[in-house]
Order: C-alpha cells, then structure tokens, then sequence
C-alpha cells in the first residue's frame, strides 16, 4: 500500500498531465487543420485523467483523516472554547465510563480537578448551575436553601455576635445553642444516581449527550434532597436531614385550621426569622384554605398567596406539613468526591450512568422554622 507522500506525488504528476492535455486541447481547438477526431481523443484522454486523479484525490484523503484521528487519539478535544472544551471533556467523561475504559488526566484537568478528586467536580457542578437543559424534576428549596460543595464543612450556627453581648435574644435560639453546641458539621451520607443512555444519545454530539445526562442527573439529585429534607419516616442515619424528624426538634403550632396554624407559626418566630421568613406547602392544601376563606366569593382566588398568608409561598407536594421559617437555615453540602461507575438494566436492556456522591442536609437552626399543623 502506498504512503501519503507517495500519494502526493503521484497525484502532482497526474495534475502536470491534465495541465497538459488542456493546453493541448487549447491549441489544437484554435488550429483548423487538427482532424476532430484528435480532439475527441485528447477530451477523452483528459476525461481518463481526470478520474484517476480524483480517485488518488479520495483515497489521499481518508489516509489524512485516518492519521489525522489516529494523531488525537487519547486527544478529548480540539476546541479553543473554553466553554465547550468543558463539554467535551465532560463527554469524554461519560464515554469512557459506559465503555469501562480509563479516562485521562486531560479530561479531569479540564473539569477543574486535580489528581486526588478525581473529577469530583463533576457532580457538584451540575447541582449547582452548570445545566445545559432543565432538569425534569425540581427541588423547591433551592433558591431558598444554601448549597455548597466543600469537604468536611462546619460553619457556625449564628454568623456574628457582638462584643458587648453575653446573650442571644431569641430564648429558643440560646436554648438550643447550648443544647447542641454553637457549630454545625456536615458528613458524608452516600447515594447513587442512575441515567440510562441510548446508543443515540451515546453516539450523538457531545452537546447533545452531556445535555441529557447532566438534566437527568440533576433531577435525581433534585429528588434525593427534596425526599430527605420532607421524609416523614427517614432512613436511619438520615433522621437530621428531615424537617419532620422529631429529633431534630423544629417547634409545631397547632390550631383549629391550617390558615389560622401557618398565621400563628409566621407570629410564633423570633423577628429576626420572620422578617425572611417563607412559607412550603402543598398546593391542594392553599386551595381548602381558600376555599373556606372565600365562602363563595371569587375574588380570593385571583390574590397572590402572599397577600393570602402574609409570607412568601412556595409549593411542594411533598411538604405534607407546612413548613414556616427561614430557609437560609436549611444547608446542603456536597463533598467534592464522586464515582463514575456504568451498569445495566437487565429489564431493558438500558445501559446506565452511575454516579456515587456524597452529601448532607443540615437544619442549623430548629428555631428558624415551625410546623404548621391542623388540630
């Protein structure tokens, strides 16, 4: 088989001879005395040429490209982009896992990490902001709870004091502190999610397919922290994650009804809780309260649920229990180690993208909520 330089050349001399023959043909053409038959002969030798060339000219081109690939082998990306470049390392990512091959250092360097996280960034990011589709299942408390990726967090319950100040005003607030000490330490509570990928997906665009695992990704990650944060029976081990644990200790108001409970639980918090104070609960259960309250009168139904209640609402169905207080109490912490691991539903026949975290859900403050509960 014949190299590329060989190639190369052979396809520069097929080029000299149709130069040739068309200066040929040129010549002859203007010349009366050449027979039409030389003519046809030297179109037909040019036509033979010609051919030749392009078929050397394609087989040049796959040798190139066949080197070209074979030179970036081991290469994820090409791009200038930064942005992109993030993509395609992140593509890189998912390939090589679901093929259960290594994945270079480049593609954990590209996503930010170092040698000892090994791409843990990866799920962090994609918890956060770093989407490129919405996620088809949503958390409600994000955007009210904090969420932060950093290993071995503890902060402070109560972020300043004063210097001449012995004591806390909020009672509830000084109880607990000295109940439970004064910082709070996040721990590493395992958890798996699954995506399944197509070989469509896995074989499309790295856009495309680090679009729909990064979606699908983030809505198991959604679930988990909404199903742990309003589980009613927890997991054991995950019992302080839970507003409704009673180990956690969050203050219930009770009254005859659930609009004058979640009045009475909004007056019930320190001001300093009440001035950021929202309200989560389920949206059938903000309707029954307009329902009474309107007795027949339309004109509530068009209100904003905070000039209903007073406080802004968020809904969720899995807040069986309304839930009042300062969200900016309820943390989420990831650590920045992940597992990437493939697997396959036997059922279906689906391969999957299995990420291993760890994270944990922290109420820091009991007092900064209360349960609004229906006598």
């Amino acid at each position: 088989m014949k190299t590329i330089f060989e190639l190369k050349q052979d396809l520069a001399t097929i080029g000299n001879q149709i130069q040739k023959t068309n200066n040929e043909i040129t010549q002859k053409a203007a010349d009366p005395k050449t027979a039409m038959d030389d003519l046809n002969q030297l179109n037909q030798t040019k036509g033979d040429l010609q051919q030749r060339f392009d078929i050397i000219k394609t087989q040049l081109d796959q040798m190139e490209a066949e080197q070209r690939a074979s030179l970036e082998k081991g290469q994820f990306s090409n791009s200038n982009d930064p942005k992109q470049k993030v993509i395609d390392a992140k593509a890189e990512l998912i390939r090589k896992t679901m093929a259960k091959e290594a994945v270079s250092s480049d593609v954990y360097q590209a996503l930010g990490d170092d040698s000892t996280s090994n791409g843990g960034k990866f799920l962090p990011k994609t918890v956060a902001n770093d989407v490129i589709s919405e996620p088809t299942v949503k958390n409600q408390l994000r955007g009210l709870s904090t969420v932060t990726s950093i290993p071995n967090l503890e902060i402070p319950k109560v972020t300043f004091t004063l210097d001449d100040d012995d004591f806390i005003a909020d009672m509830e607030t000084a109880k607990e502190l000295k109940a439970k000490g004064d910082t709070v330490s996040f721990g590493r509570n395992k958890f798996k999610v699954f995506t399944g990928i197509s070989e469509t997906i896995l074989l499309g665009t790295n856009t495309n397919l680090v679009s729909t695992v990064e979606a699908n990704l983030q809505s198991g990650v959604a679930a988990k922290e909404r199903k742990v944060a309003f589980a009613e029976t927890p997991k054991a081990g995950e019992e302080h994650m839970s507003f409704y644990d009673a180990t956690v200790g969050i203050k219930s108001v009770v009254n005859a009804d659930l609009y004058k409970a979640i009045k009475a639980a909004i007056a019930d918090l320190h001001e300093d809780y009440r001035e950021n104070a929202t309200i989560m609960m389920r949206y059938a259960d903000y309707l029954e309260i307009i329902e009474t309250l309107a007795n027949g009168n339309a004109t509530l139904y068009t209100a904003q649920p905070e000039q209903i209640l007073g406080k802004p609402v968020v809904f969720s169905d899995a807040a069986v229990i309304p839930v009042v207080g300062d969200f900016s109490y309820s943390h989420f912490n990831y650590d920045i180690n992940a597992l990437y691991e493939q697997d396959k539903d036997v059922k279906t026949g689906i391969n999957l993208f299995v990420v291993t975290a760890w994270f944990d859900h922290q109420i820091k403050l009991a007092s900064a909520f209360r349960l609004a509960k229906k006598a």
